[in-house]
C-alpha cells in the first residue's frame, strides 16, 4: 500500500485540478511545483542546498507559468529531491520516515500529466465516453472548399 498509496494521490491531485479551467490551470500548477520547492526548507537536511533548491525551483515555477514543460520539469527535479531526503533519513514529513518515499513515487505521476499538458482527466473521459455512442453523420459541409459560397456571408 505504501507504494500504491502514493500514485493513487498523484491521480487524485491531477483530477482535481482539471476542475480548474485553462489558462488557471497551468498557472496553478507552477505555484504548486513553486511551493514544493520549499518543502523541505524547515528540515534543512542538505544544508545550504536547500536554499539552492529553492532557488532553482523557483526559476522553474516562473517559467511554468506558461509552459507545462517546465511545471513537469520542476516535478521531476521534485521527485529527485525526495530521494536523496529518502536516503539521508530527512523525510519531508518528520514523523511519517517514508513520506520522502510517498512524495518520490507521487511527483513522477503528476509530472507525466504536466508533461502531457495538464489536460482535464475529467474532459477526457467524457470524451472518451462520447466516442463509445453513436456519432451523427458526417457534416454536409464536409468538401466544401473556404471559397464556396455555401460558407461566405448570404450565400454569394
Amino acid at each position: 500500500m505504501q507504494y500504491v498509496a502514493p500514485i493513487g494521490i498523484g491521480i487524485l491531485y491531477a483530477l482535481l485540478m482539471s476542475l480548474v479551467r485553462e489558462p488557471h490551470r497551468r498557472r496553478l500548477n507552477a505555484v504548486m511545483v513553486g511551493g514544493a520547492g520549499a518543502a523541505y526548507l524547515s528540515g534543512g537536511g542538505t544544508g545550504g542546498w536547500e536554499f539552492l533548491f529553492t532557488a532553482l525551483l523557483t526559476y522553474v515555477a516562473f517559467r511554468g507559468l506558461e509552459s507545462w514543460t517546465w511545471i513537469g520539469i520542476g516535478w521531476l527535479l521534485h521527485t529527485a529531491w525526495d530521494i536523496v531526503h529518502h536516503i539521508k533519513g530527512n523525510p519531508i514529513i518528520p514523523f511519517a520516515h517514508t513520506s520522502s518515499l510517498g512524495c518520490a513515487i507521487c511527483d513522477p505521476v503528476i509530472a507525466l500529466w504536466c508533461l502531457r499538458g495538464g489536460p482535464s482527466l475529467i474532459g477526457l473521459v467524457r470524451d472518451r465516453r462520447r466516442s463509445g455512442r453513436p456519432q451523427p453523420g458526417p457534416d454536409p459541409r464536409e468538401g466544401v472548399s473556404p471559397g464556396s459560397p455555401s460558407l461566405t456571408p448570404g450565400g454569394q
